[in-house]
């Protein structure tokens, strides 16, 4: 199962990102690195979570920092 949150600056659609939760191993790392986008859910998977505009940059650093890849962004 694939979450999906988008980010918006000034009003237009700027990436997506996904969880792939088949690939995700529940180590968390992402949450701890960025909370604004990822919570771990009941089945100790990652998955996306509205956010404000301000947290690009950290977002991308989940997304590099996930040891299985199970996270993606597209711009």
């Amino acid at each position: 199962m694939v979450y999906t949150v988008y980010e918006h600056k000034e009003g237009e659609i700027r990436m997506k990102v996904s969880v792939d939760q088949d690939l995700c191993i529940g180590c968390g790392l992402c949450e701890s690195i960025c909370p604004e986008v990822f919570r771990m859910n009941d089945d100790n998977l990652a998955e996306v979570i509205e956010q404000p505009d301000s947290i690009s940059d950290t977002c991308r650093e989940a997304c590099e920092s996930c040891p299985v890849s199970a996270i993606t962004i597209e711009e």
